[in-house]
């Protein structure tokens, strides 16, 4: 045990993890209406039933993934603008940020827009303000490096980065000579940037 935490409270927390993982997985692949709970617990070694320990039902789970990423996001959104004083080194830092939750996070990006309205009422609404809140970070930081700019400009910069950074994964994927994955993160980093400070 450290600190209060039990080793089946580790266990516990990496089987939920798993679980969430292999969901976001599956729900991308085949999209939410395709995936049983079965499915998703063959993919981590349980049966279907156990994963009720976990979750109350298959939209629970969906409801977990896209508000655990949408929390993240915005955690990390503020973390930058703590570490970062000036404005282009939030701004840089904020590019780094969301780009590599695009790379690492494509399946869960994919299941979002696809399957955001099979979320409950109340997870829908967690989701979405969660979401309103990290893009007024974006906006706070773009007030600072644009002050002639007002908001709704500032705001359409900032949604038009997300659609640049978060299509590219999915584009990369499919495509039949895939660059690495360090090319991609500074192609990404590059244009992000430019198009914001344009």
């Amino acid at each position: 045990m450290t600190n209060g935490v039990t080793d089946r409270d580790r266990a516990k927390a990496d089987r939920h993890a798993a679980i969430l993982h292999e969901a976001a997985a599956l729900f991308a692949e085949r999209g939410f209406s395709g995936v049983s709970l079965e499915d998703i617990g063959g993919a981590v070694g349980v049966s279907g039933p156990a994963l009720y320990r976990h979750f109350a039902n298959k939209q629970a789970l969906l409801g977990a993934i896209l508000v655990e990423v949408s929390e993240r996001l915005l955690a990390g959104g503020r973390t930058v603008i703590s570490a970062h004083h000036e404005a282009t080194d939030q701004l840089d830092a904020i590019i780094a940020f969301h780009v590599e939750f695009a790379l690492r996070d494509a399946d869960v990006i994919r299941v979002q827009d696809r399957d955001l309205a099979s979320l409950s009422d109340d997870d829908r609404h967690t989701v979405r303000r969660l979401q309103r809140e990290y893009v007024e970070v974006w906006i706070g930081i773009l007030s600072t490096v644009h002050p002639e700019r007002d908001e709704d400009d500032l705001r359409v910069r900032a949604h038009a980065c997300f659609g640049l950074i978060n299509s590219t994964p999915h584009t990369v994927r499919a495509s039949r000579s895939r660059p690495g994955e360090r090319d991609v993160r500074g192609i990404l980093r590059t244009m992000a940037r430019a198009s914001l400070t344009a």
